[in-house]
């Protein structure tokens, strides 16, 4: 048997009935053989982050949450999962920073750092999103960084927020 792996997993949704799609997801997770859901954080309601020249429809508010898991999927099978958690719920190939009904993104696998095409552990731009931070460290706050060597909440106290 697998040891299990202690996973943080964050879900935003900013179309339809957001906090129906993020329990769903949280749910399907649990779900999931080989996934157990340890921890949830509160919801925080987020302005959507959008690249220059983005639609003013795009501009739509995200609700975000992070979830503790313990895992013995590995974490080829596990992004697998989310992705297709994501289009059971009705996420479809999108224009990147398009509003989504769903976007679950794999922030940690223990302390692994993955480098691969289509998967990088911990997840890129992590230290510098609110939207991460904030869910996070109310669940996590002393998981330490396997690259930056800071923990969530040194992450979140640095946050330039002006």
């Amino acid at each position: 048997m697998t040891t299990p792996v202690c996973a943080h997993i964050a879900l935003g949704s900013n179309l339809g009935d957001r906090d129906a799609l993020i329990d769903a997801a949280v749910a399907a997770l649990g779900d999931t053989p080989g996934i157990t859901v340890t921890a949830r954080s509160s919801r925080y309601a987020t302005a959507a982050l959008l690249p220059d020249g983005a639609p003013p429809s795009w501009n739509i508010d995200y609700l975000n949450e992070v979830v503790a898991i313990e895992t013995t999927l590995a974490p080829a099978a596990l992004i697998a999962r989310t992705k297709a958690i994501e289009a059971a719920l009705g996420r479809r190939p999108a224009e990147r920073w398009a509003p989504r009904l769903i976007d679950i993104d794999i922030l940690s696998y223990g302390d692994s750092v993955i480098r691969e095409d289509n998967l990088v552990i911990p997840h890129p731009g992590l230290a510098a999103r609110a939207f991460v931070l904030d869910p996070w460290a109310e669940i996590a706050p002393d998981w330490r960084h396997p690259v930056l060597g800071k923990t969530v909440l040194e992450l979140k106290n640095a946050l330039d927020r002006s």
